[in-house]
């Protein structure tokens, strides 16, 4: 009744999509609730995207803010609108979770067919609203949405346990706030200086912020790479082509970076373009800067392994491949037999079948380590042809 008192459209209706959208990532980083988001995602959106299923945050207007899960689902719900920007609010888009959650003031679940809009009817929800512990102000919604797999009470039970410990979380940052004041009353934070950042031999980065220290996950790690290379900044458009070696929506690449800007910190990094806003000090930077003044021996010996070898982002891939050649070259033009040996005693060069005969050739003739290289040659080339 409510639905169709506010004109929703039952058959072809979809959620608006709001005119400024191009301010979502603004309204984020404004919002009480990006300060719980990387806590909301760590404990629900990772288990929703498991399911094949999206977790969103929206604000207390019903428009959504955060949408994320895998790219493949996440084009699926483009499909209905359920995207950054779209507002679900019931009087827009109908009974659906989010828009009934904030409506009521209560966590609820619609399943498929109890949805309004018949466009939405393929998909199930359950949202839970999150206030403000000390005021009691409605600062917005969580939702889970997916398939007919998310219509059961576990998810609702679920859900509404993320927003109860989002909650708890607003309120223990607001005690820490307090008990963190300047002289004149205001809250100062811990602003982060700079970035260490270890990415060499690892399938993921190591970033030392100063007070503490942070694991990445792959995506944004590879993400960071591509920020630290490009201190000028970069766009959404040539992140999506850069970072990921499929094609992903900007809603993606949108909500990826807001996490990554959760955890590292909105004095970090920065948007329009996305860009980082202290100094960063790197692995494979390193390398680069001691073979460029043509200390061999100190690259070498910085060099722990290709960068993020398991990562197929093109940018990555590229970087990657070029740090290596580089050094590669630099070992083969020294004519430095120590410096052969390191290479091929390494994992990445035990296969490098010219290193093995440049040392065969430059090691003396008493040498124990020549007869070892021409082997190693020799077994190479009947290997490989």
């Amino acid at each position: 009744m409510r639905s169709a008192a506010a004109g929703v459209d039952a058959e072809d209706g979809v959620a608006p999509v709001a005119d400024d959208i191009d301010e979502i990532p603004d309204r984020r980083s404004d919002h009480p609730l990006s300060r719980v988001f990387p806590l909301l995602y760590d404990v629900l959106g990772a288990a929703a995207e498991d399911c094949d299923a999206v977790m969103a945050l929206g604000d207390a207007e019903g428009k959504l803010l955060w949408v994320c899960g895998r790219p493949s689902v996440l084009r699926k719900a483009e499909q209905i609108h359920f995207m950054e920007g779209a507002v679900w609010a019931e009087r827009e888009a109908g009974t659906n979770a989010p828009g009934t959650a904030l409506r009521l003031d209560a966590a609820v679940q619609i399943r498929a067919g109890e949805h309004y809009a018949r466009r939405v009817q393929n998909w199930s929800c359950a949202a839970a609203p999150i206030h403000d512990p000390e005021t009691q102000t409605l600062l917005g919604v969580v939702d889970v949405t997916g398939g007919h797999a998310v219509g059961t009470p576990q998810t609702l039970a679920m859900v509404r346990a993320a927003a109860r410990m989002a909650e708890a979380e607003l309120g223990r940052l607001a005690a820490v706030g307090r008990g963190r004041t300047t002289s004149a009353g205001l809250w100062a934070p811990l602003n982060v200086v700079g970035l260490r950042v270890d990415a060499l031999g690892r399938p993921d980065c190591q970033v030392d912020t100063g007070s503490r220290s942070l694991r990445l996950s792959s995506r944004h790690s590879e993400i960071l790479i591509v920020l630290a290379e490009r201190p000028d900044g970069v766009t959404g458009e040539q992140l999506a082509v850069e970072a990921y070696a499929e094609d992903v929506s900007l809603s993606t690449v949108r909500a990826e970076m807001t996490r990554l800007r959760s955890l590292l910190g909105p004095d970090v990094l920065q948007s329009r373009p996305y860009r980082l806003q202290v100094p960063v000090e790197a692995d494979w930077l390193e390398v680069t800067a001691r073979l460029t003044v043509g200390d061999v021996r100190s690259a070498l010996r910085a060099y722990r392994g290709p960068l993020l070898p398991r990562s197929e982002a093109p940018a990555v891939v590229d970087r990657r491949d070029q740090l290596q050649q580089q050094l590669r070259s630099a070992v083969l033009a020294s004519g430095d037999a120590d410096l052969m040996v390191a290479w091929t005693r390494a994992r990445w060069g035990a296969d490098d079948v010219e290193m093995w005969r440049r040392q065969a050739r430059i090691l003396p003739p008493d040498s124990p380590l020549r007869p070892l290289a021409e082997g190693e040659a020799r077994r190479l080339d009947r290997l490989y042809g």
